[in-house]
């Protein structure tokens, strides 16, 4: 795999939210501060990669993010800079079109073009292909990652939330390596390895497309990066609602001991399970509070213990291992 210019740091920022409002609203001034804020909060604590896309707070992130970069002329060959494409949201560009994704030539280039713009710079150090296309030409993709990589707009390129098919139709025709693969991954959501675990038993609900991910990108040298890592809160302090399963109560009270034991945040628990795992997947993280961040942070100088991770898979499993 092609190494990056500048060598990354263990977790990845996710600017999914440092937009504000995820409308068409336009900024105002608080939520630019707020946006500011959070990248000055994640450098300080030594983050280098950035994770962006193009439809994340309707392109109010990369704008953001590129009016930051223009104040800092000197960040840009310091990071690493990741935005995806292949998103239509609903009722864009017109009013009644239903949510879709288009992995067409056309649309891949206009979405490079419109990041790059956003973002004031003049490349994406990796570009993802954020969701898979059933329609999906992977001729077309073969011939947008040429144009991109012939012009500079885009060095390295990846996929988000593909399965090995998917990586293998589109490794078929694409000259550039498919170099990162981006998808959700908590102690709640792990969907990837279930069905390993679970190989010959009598269990169903355990068959389904993620099987075999980890696996194969380990293989294939394509690294693996963790959105969704923090589980939407549930298990770092946020209020259980009514419908929330006992397993996810369970696991949130399980890590709760465990950070108390350990001296640490529950958020670093929570990430330090996430890069226990062998295969050196990437939490990208994306609150906006600086605490918190901080407190993900912890999670990279943290090793939990086999019996640990065991501990925390099993819980949220809601049952041990066969």
């Amino acid at each position: 795999m092609t190494q990056p210019k500048t060598s990354s740091s263990p977790l990845i920022y996710g600017c999914m939210t440092i937009g504000g409002a995820f409308d068409g609203s336009p900024l105002n001034p608080e939520q630019i501060k707020k946006g500011r804020a959070a990248i000055e909060s994640a450098l300080e604590y030594g983050i280098n990669f950035f994770d962006h896309a193009d439809i994340y707070c309707f392109g109010k992130s990369e704008i953001i993010f590129g009016e930051f970069l223009k104040g800092n002329a000197n960040l840009r060959d310091e990071i690493i800079l990741q935005s995806k494409c292949g998103i239509c949201l609903r009722n864009q560009p017109e009013e009644g079109l239903p949510g879709r994704f288009d992995l067409s030539f056309d649309h891949i280039v206009e979405g490079v073009d419109g990041s790059l713009e956003r973002l004031q710079t003049g490349y994406l150090d990796i570009l993802l292909l954020h969701r898979p296309d059933p329609l999906v030409e992977p001729e077309e993709v073969a011939r947008a990652f040429d144009l991109l990589h012939r012009t500079g707009k885009v060095r390295r390129f990846g996929v988000s939330n593909h399965s090995p098919a998917q990586i293998e139709l589109l490794r078929a025709f694409v000259d550039q390596p498919i170099v990162v693969n981006q998808i959700e991954y908590n102690p709640i959501h792990t969907v990837l390895h279930d069905a390993a675990i679970h190989a010959n038993m009598k269990r169903p609900e355990y068959g389904n497309p993620g099987e075999g991910i980890i696996e194969y990108c380990r293989l294939q040298g394509i690294a693996l990066q963790a959105w969704g890592s923090l589980a939407r809160g549930v298990l770092t302090g946020k209020p259980p609602g009514p419908d929330t399963e006992p397993r996810i109560r369970e696991t949130a009270s399980l890590i709760e001991r465990i950070a108390k034991e350990r001296n640490v945040s529950r958020e670093a628990i929570v990430i330090a399970w996430i890069l226990r795992h062998p295969a050196g997947i990437m939490p990208v993280v994306g609150t906006t509070n600086p605490d918190r961040l901080r407190a993900c942070c912890q999670g990279a100088e943290l090793e939990l213990s086999r019996i640990e991770w065991y501990q925390i898979y099993s819980a949220a499993m809601g049952h041990g291992v066969p």
